[in-house]
């Protein structure tokens, strides 16, 4: 009787013909709400742990009206949705003040979650958030939230998709701009609405597909069902292969780019990440091979998350424990998005051509050939050259072929370390892209791995198209599940929906 709970519209049935077993009978329901009417009323603290000026309480489930009249005084009636209301925040059994604060009531469905939900703003201080979620745990059918409930409720309801879901995560733990962005892009539904679109066109071609298996004998399939299945599937299996050919992009700008300062020992790796950070995150030392692990540490440049790695000095040694860290400094680079080498200036050939020679040689003892694509050679110490030596070397690196972009600096004087920084930006910026132009970029490795399957499984769609119909169907409906298991969505109903609204079938 009341508007506010869940409930259940009535159902009808469309029967088809050919005796469809009851197990696949459409079932398309008016309007079903996310949860039960019994489900249990879940409340936690919103907002960050800690003291600060504000602190948000929510409150969601079919209790949420009982916990906000009796915690907040209110006899008559409710207050308007969505509406702040200053109100005394009162223990429900004691009826002591706890606190004076904001309500607000937002009624079911137009909520976070879908259904009734209320938010305490009270003052930020610990004992005064302990004492109101004590009092909430004494009102009759609610509880705490489990983690993420909230949200998981919000998709159960579908305020948002899996992917929307992801996004608001990332949101949440964006610590640059750029990651904002990209999560921001995301959790407004830009991926989830891509992802949404060929998983509509998948199951049209599931339905014609099956349609044309059941029903062509009886001549009711138009011609050339197939043909249009097989352009839709063609042209899905190219859009999702350009999608995937992203070069991690996404990924990088969601977890990090990895950029790993590699190079001999002594050439000044250490002093490079320091001036980096601008603190001492790696001890410096003139005794060659101090660094004997990796040190990490994260960075923001110029709104690009960097996660920058030290490693220990590349040569032979007779001491185990050094050999491991070179182990370990030569596994880093291989994993690498970016590498700087770092080449001490005062151990180059006094020939620039020599030395052009001398630095080709020195990155294949550093990397393989395929990492040097994405490598900065770092020419440090140029404070112990001449100054004509330091511009005739600056103007021979630029004119030789296959060899990485060289930056000359030093980290005593820190001359030339705005020019490598601006070139270290412009690096990153790369790899990561532009998370506000082109389309949406694959952002989790899951949604990688779903994609490749479905590729896959449109491409036995085409090897069996013409040898065995059933098979391929096959593919279509693997491909179908595997971009469901991306969005959350995806159902048989949804099939039969399509074959009795496309076709004039079980009239």
């Amino acid at each position: 009787n009341k508007p506010t709970q869940n409930y259940i519209r009535p159902c009808y049935f469309l029967i088809p013909s050919r005796g469809t077993p009851l197990s696949r009978l459409l079932c398309n329901c008016d309007e079903v709400s996310a949860g039960l009417a019994s489900a249990d009323t879940i409340f936690a603290l919103s907002s960050g742990h800690g003291r600060c000026g504000v602190a948000v309480v929510r409150v969601s489930g079919p209790a949420s009206v009982t916990s906000l009249r009796s915690m907040a005084g209110l006899t008559g009636s409710l207050p308007p949705p969505r509406k702040a209301l200053l109100r005394s925040i009162t223990d429900p059994l004691t009826r002591e003040v706890l606190d004076r604060g904001l309500v607000l009531w937002f009624p079911a469905p137009h909520s976070f979650t879908g259904e009734d939900s209320v938010e305490f703003h009270i003052h930020g201080g610990p004992a005064v958030i302990t004492a109101v979620l004590e009092a909430l745990g004494s009102v009759p059918g609610m509880r705490p939230a489990e983690a993420g409930e909230f949200t998981r409720r919000a998709f159960q309801a579908g305020k948002l998709g899996l992917t929307e879901v992801e996004g608001l995560g990332d949101l949440i733990h964006a610590e640059t701009e750029a990651q904002r962005r990209l999560a921001l892009r995301q959790m407004s539904g830009e991926l989830g609405h891509l992802y949404q679109d060929w998983s509509n066109k998948l199951k049209r071609c599931l339905a014609y597909v099956e349609a044309f298996i059941d029903f062509s004998e009886d001549e009711l399939i138009e011609d050339g069902v197939l043909n249009q299945v097989d352009r839709v599937v063609c042209n899905l299996q190219t859009e999702m292969e350009q999608h995937l050919k992203d070069k991690r992009k996404g990924e990088r700008l969601r977890s990090g780019v990895q950029v790993v300062i590699a190079g001999a020992t002594n050439a000044g790796k250490s002093s490079l990440l320091n001036s980096i950070c601008q603190r001492p995150a790696a001890i410096v030392s003139p005794i060659a091979g101090t660094t004997r692990d990796v040190v990490e540490t994260a960075l923001d440049i110029g709104g690009f998350p960097v996660l920058l790695i030290d490693t220990a000095g590349l040569r032979d040694s007779l001491d185990v424990v050094e050999r491991e860290g070179v182990r370990r400094a030569r596994e880093r680079v291989e994993q690498a998005d970016l590498t700087l080498v770092v080449v001490d200036c005062s151990n180059l050939p006094i020939d620039t051509q020599q030395a052009a020679a001398f630095l080709q040689e020195h990155l294949k003892s550093v990397m393989s050939t395929q990492k040097q694509n994405n490598c900065l050679l770092v020419l440090n110490k140029t404070d112990l050259l001449p100054e004509e030596q330091r511009q005739n070397l600056d103007m021979e690196l630029r004119q030789v072929s296959g060899l990485p972009p060289a930056c000359l600096i030093s980290c005593h004087s820190n001359e030339g370390l705005q020019d490598f920084l601006t070139a270290l930006h412009g690096n990153v910026k790369t790899l990561c892209g532009d998370p506000l132009s082109g389309a949406p970029t694959l952002t989790q490795a899951r949604h990688r791995t779903h994609l490749q399957q479905c590729a896959a499984a449109l491409a036995q769609y085409q090897r069996y198209r013409d040898t065995d119909l059933a098979l391929a169907a096959e593919g279509v409906r693997s491909a179908l599940t595997s971009l469901g298991r991306i969005t959350g969505r995806v159902g048989a109903e949804e099939i039969l929906d399509i074959i009795f609204k496309d076709f004039c079938i079980g009239k």
